[in-house]
């Protein structure tokens, strides 16, 4: 164990910590009033762990604030998209000088308005595994749909003179499976047509890291957590588990 603020911990599955054979076993008393940093190698009982479900160790955090919060499910994502489409796309703000728009109402007793904008490159829309589109008005199922053949879907909403991200409770970015989350407090949003930079490069890639930096947009990281309770008789130690 390494006592450094947080604790790195190696635990077999009979909850006895084998790694640093070169050192003696410590007591846990004996860790516990000493001063950090320091190694030791102990012998010790897992008493309990939390989170009990694995799911639930998966997180999201800041790296500027620090913060930490939880991964929305997929019920939230899809009330925020719902509401969006109250707000009808604006044709004025369709096909720009950087993108594509396309756009149909729904058959459904809803009739809802759907639009998706095709960002393009060298004036020419490139293949759909390298293709960035914003969709406006759609469901959960239609933009998931839409994550399995393109490379990059942004969720958007027509605002006055341009077009602009949504809640960022909602992932501002989706890449195949996984979904890009925005940090509330740090991020400061711009228009959607500082993505028109990315699209000017001479081979733009659409990495998120860069999607978010011309969106204003602080990235959150997913982290995996747990926390171990671990006791030897002479005292209990908790340990925290903490990687990307």
């Amino acid at each position: 164990i390494g006592i450094h603020g947080a604790f790195c911990v190696c635990v077999c599955c009979f909850a006895v910590l084998t790694d640093h054979q070169d050192l003696n076993n410590t007591e846990l008393k004996t860790i516990m009033n000493s001063t950090a940093p320091q190694q030791y190698r102990i012998r010790a009982k897992l008493r309990t762990y939390k989170p009990q479900k694995l799911h639930q160790s998966v997180k999201l955090h800041c790296s500027k604030c620090n913060s930490l919060q939880e991964v929305p499910d997929g019920d939230e994502f899809d009330f925020i998209l719902q509401r969006s489409a109250i707000t009808a796309p604006n044709p004025e703000l369709h096909n720009t000088s950087w993108y594509d728009s396309v756009m149909w109402t729904t058959e459904d007793e809803k009739q809802r308005k759907i639009a998706i904008h095709f960002v393009r490159h060298d004036e020419l829309l490139q293949q759909p595994e390298n293709t960035l589109l914003m969709i406006e008005g759609g469901t959960l199922k239609e933009v998931l749909k839409l994550t399995k053949r393109f490379k990059c879907v942004i969720p958007v909403r027509s605002a006055e003179d341009d077009l602009e991200l949504l809640d960022l409770s909602a992932p501002f970015l989706l890449q195949g499976n996984v979904k890009y989350y925005g940090c509330k407090q740090c991020s400061t949003p711009k228009p959607i047509k500082s993505l028109s930079s990315i699209a000017a490069e001479q081979e733009p890639s659409w990495e998120p890291t860069e999607i978010a930096q011309a969106l204003g947009i602080e990235l959150l990281q997913y982290v995996f957590i747990m926390k171990f309770t671990l006791v030897d008789g002479t005292g209990a130690l908790n340990a925290y588990l903490f990687d990307y």
